[in-house]
């Protein structure tokens, strides 16, 4: 059984026995790797609670971890903000929300050949991974379906290894199927955070409809990313169970958001990650689902700061490049800098 923190101050112990508690914290997760093939919620939690278990002694387990999953590859994503503000949902945390204002621009869905010309570029830039991304309602008019089928169609020009992807929010089973014919490989659906912390960011839908959403795109036979956002005044058991939920679910891919405090919104005074957090709620990710794709996404910058090359350390393989939805993102020469300084390589199939 893991070390309860609230014992395991450095305040009031030895160093040799410091050591110890580590050794026996570090050998309860090694433990639980070897014999159910994963991190539980009471190690896990340990993970992000516990300061004595340093991020030196977790990232030779969530590094390894990383290797073995992905070796030297790294996974590049790039989107694009397909169809801007007016949003009738009230998520806490977004800029395009019509509840909040936010001064961002909005506008209806972009043609196809601007979409499809937006994945050559992303292609050009070394992103695997093109997702189209919708606000407000799912695309329910007919003309906006055949938009997506069209600039779908016209990515299949794109490497055979380019996964095109689509975040459209609660979308129909049928859609879903048009899409997947059209050549979408991909959908992107966040269950944002645990069902238990859901209602205090969300009142306009549920994490129920969110997760049914999930298993709806992946009956279609898509590949699933989802995962969360991280800072918005929850408590480490909630992001907990968001990992273990995603488990649950049998998602492909986790995208990992960290609040980037938007004006105008409800939550534009927060400040509640510091750079070790995220790193922690990596590490927490690669231990309990080793298996998967961890991609590190929006908010990077503001709250990882200066170790933001530590994400792979911590087990992440994946990396959003290029801008986010509504706010700029690094210069991508700046990270493909990064990954080859580390001795790792964008992914090629």
């Amino acid at each position: 059984m893991a070390k309860d923190p609230k014992n395991c101050s450095v305040f009031d112990v030895s160093p040799s026995k410091k050591m110890f508690m580590l050794l026996d914290t570090i050998g309860t997760i090694e433990k639980s790797l070897v014999e159910a093939g994963s991190l539980g919620t009471e190690d896990a939690l340990c993970v992000l609670e516990d300061k004595n278990l340093g991020l030196s002694s977790l990232f030779a387990l969530t590094d390894f971890l990383r290797q073995q999953h992905s070796g030297k590859w790294i996974r590049l994503c790039s989107i694009i903000n397909a169809r801007s503000g007016a949003c009738r949902e009230d998520c806490a945390f977004c800029a395009q929300s019509a509840h909040y204002s936010t001064g961002i621009r909005s506008y209806p869905l972009l043609d196809s050949q601007a979409l499809a010309e937006e994945a050559r570029k992303a292609v050009q830039a070394g992103a695997g991974e093109f997702s189209m991304v919708t606000s407000g309602p799912a695309p329910g008019s007919e003309k906006e379906i055949t938009v997506l089928e069209e600039a779908l169609e016209k990515m299949r020009e794109m490497p055979l290894s380019f996964r095109r992807c689509a975040s459209l929010g609660r979308i129909g089973q049928e859609q879903l199927r048009r899409l997947k014919k059209a050549g979408l490989d991909c959908f992107h659906h966040n269950l944002e955070a645990s069902g238990s912390f859901f209602p205090q960011i969300c009142t306009t839908h549920t994490h129920a409809e969110r997760v049914e959403t999930v298993k709806m795109a992946k009956a279609c036979g898509l590949r699933i990313c989802s995962g969360g956002i991280f800072g918005m005044g929850e408590e480490p058991a909630d992001r907990v169970a968001l990992a273990m939920e995603l488990k649950e679910l049998g998602v492909d891919s986790i995208p990992l958001n960290f609040l980037h405090p938007i004006p105008g919104t409800p939550l534009e005074n927060a400040s509640y990650l510091t750079p070790e957090d995220c790193l922690r709620i990596i590490a927490m990710f690669r231990l309990v689902l080793p298996d998967k794709d961890i991609v590190i996404c929006g908010g990077r910058e503001k709250n990882l700061r200066d170790l933001q090359s530590m994400i792979f350390c911590a087990g992440a393989n994946g990396l959003l490049i290029g801008n986010y939805l509504t706010t700029a993102g690094r210069d991508v020469a700046a990270d493909l800098r990064m990954l080859e300084d580390l001795g790792l390589e964008p992914y090629v199939a």
